[in-house]
């Protein structure tokens, strides 16, 4: 059997190769078409790739009949209806590796220019001056290189500074201490990192909770004339924070290949002649295009000659019989990844998920994807899916087991879901009730009923008379309302939880506020 693949966006030659390599494969590249172009040939089509230009709508993937895979050249998939795509059966795949090692040169090349001012002497040159003094710089051996986020990207910046026989320090909420031996780096809290560094890289996503995660109070933190550098994503900085860092002298330089608004053609920061920056090229070289149109290739090819995908982005279509069944667990299944993770501050190490009851019985891998998913995204991002969540999860080191049981402790069915870290193991369990949709009913050995969603204060006291009344009063003191109320105790006097469910996220400093209170052991603020 043959199949047609469209490549819709201009792709190196040498790209396409594993294509035109592969038996049974026509392929066909017809670049600047209009969506009236494209819609009228993609039905007949089994492949489709594609790189940012093209739109891949709803329109068009429903007129794609044949359509069995579409590839995008790169790791964003913003241009493409996922949602469209997984109706219709469709698989999406990108290149999330391509671009490493281009992201992590570029990270190194802005690093070495800072340390000795290259591009400020060359522009003193070109203005004809001989300047040595002033462009003095400093060697980057025996300095210490802060590295906030040990992806993919963060790792090879790693060995490769280690190279430059610097020493390495790093943050990443799944860094454990064994991987940082085995690497030969330190690692350490956020805190910690920005103390002990004399340059600083960052290589975490752009999330609600890595927005201006280098911030003025961070700022503070760091050594006296430290560097930094962003090759990751604008907005990790607070450009204005690092402005004034800048302007005082606590940052002598930093490098920056991304902004928070792009394209930058007049900003405060290029004005500053501490700042050096390129637009947006850590991607750009002729190695990582050809490696990304590479890599997907490989994957058409497999997925359409009955292989699997090496990195599927959206969720491959479910037996309809099956999925009705399981899909009104799925909200609840991310729910519970997504609060234990909430509750687990250490690095997780293994995650358990228990199905009892009815689920038992059933296909639950899906499920499981579900909840690996919610654990990973807070940290991870929308990187993070369905197909590629147990892939990542094994990535970072974290095991993933599944346990059934056709006991179910009063319930129809129970999921539930344990995480184990160094000092111990967490637990959520969940199920739904007829007509009511999901509940947390159990945390550790706390019976509860918790509807999962909007902001939840989760705290963990001593049962003493009072308790409540002062975390109701400090809350209304901050015209913060309480919706709901759920408290579980071991026994008189022993200890408790209660669980708040109020109308606004409570920031920092009123959980704070909350964990001063008496008989008080820990606060933590989850957001569903």
């Amino acid at each position: 059997m043959a199949f047609n693949i469209l490549i819709s966006d201009p792709l190196s030659e040498e790209g396409i190769q594993p294509l035109r390599a592969a038996k049974d494969m026509n392929v066909v590249v017809e670049t600047n078409l209009t969506p009236e172009q494209l819609g009228s040939k993609i039905g007949d089509f089994d492949a489709l790739i594609v790189r940012s230009q093209t739109q891949v709508t709803r329109d068009i993937i429903t007129k794609a009949t044949k359509l069995k895979i579409i590839g995008r050249a790169g790791v964003g998939v913003d241009n493409i209806d996922l949602e469209a795509a997984t109706e219709h059966g469709v698989i999406v795949v990108n290149a999330p590796d391509g671009n490493t090692n281009s992201a992590a040169e570029h990270t190194m090349a802005m690093i070495m220019s800072l340390a000795r001012n290259i591009p400020q002497a060359y522009y003193s040159l070109k203005n004809q001056k001989w300047d040595r003094k002033k462009y003095v710089g400093v060697e980057l051996k025996n300095k210490t290189l802060g590295i906030v986020g040990l992806g993919r990207i963060g790792a090879e910046v790693a060995y490769r500074a280690k190279g430059q026989r610097m020493n390495v320090v790093a943050y990443d909420p799944f860094l454990t201490e064994e991987k940082a031996e085995k690497m030969g780096i330190g690692y350490g809290t956020l805190e910690e990192v920005l103390q002990a560094a004399d340059f600083i890289t960052v290589h975490t996503p752009l999330l609600k909770e890595t927005k201006h995660l280098i911030n003025a109070e961070a700022f503070e933190n760091m050594k006296e004339g430290v560097q930094i550098v962003n090759c990751a994503r604008g907005g990790i900085i607070d450009e204005d924070a690092l402005y004034e860092a800048i302007l005082s002298k606590k940052v002598a330089g930093a490098g920056l290949d991304v902004f928070e608004e792009e394209p930058v053609y007049d900003h405060k920061l290029l004005e500053l002649p501490e700042v050096i920056a390129t637009p947006h090229l850590g991607a750009s070289t002729v190695e990582a295009q050809e490696s990304v149109a590479v890599d997907v290739s490989y994957d058409v090819v497999s997925f359409l000659t009955g292989g699997l995908a090496k990195n599927p982005v959206n969720l491959p279509s479910v037996p309809k019989e099956i999925m009705t069944r399981i899909e009104p667990y799925f909200n609840l299944a991310e729910k519970l990844g997504r609060f234990l993770t909430d509750l687990t501050e250490e690095v997780t190490e293994e995650i358990t998920i228990y199905y009892s009851g009815e689920l038992s019985e059933l296909e639950t891998a899906p499920l499981t994807r579900n909840t690996v998913k919610g654990i990973l995204k807070r940290h991870l991002g929308e990187h993070v899916n369905d197909v590629n969540a147990s892939f990542l999860a094994e990535k970072k080191g974290i095991r993933i087991n599944e346990h059934k049981t056709t006991t179910t402790k009063g319930f129809t069915n129970l999921l539930t879901v344990e995480a184990r870290t160094k000092s111990g193991t967490r637990q959520v369990s969940g199920t739904l009730l007829n007509g009511l949709g999901p509940r947390i009913v159990k945390v550790d050995d706390y019976i509860v009923d918790v509807t999962p969603e909007g902001h939840i204060v989760f705290i963990h006291h001593k049962d003493q008379p009072g308790a409540i009344g002062r975390v109701g009063s400090l809350l209304a003191e901050q015209d913060i309302n309480i919706a709901t109320m759920q408290v579980g105790r071991s026994n008189v006097g022993g200890d408790a939880i209660m669980m708040l469910t109020i109308d606004k996220q409570l920031e920092k400093e009123g959980l704070e506020q909350l964990q001063q209170l008496a008989d008080i052991y820990d606060v933590t603020g989850i957001d569903l």
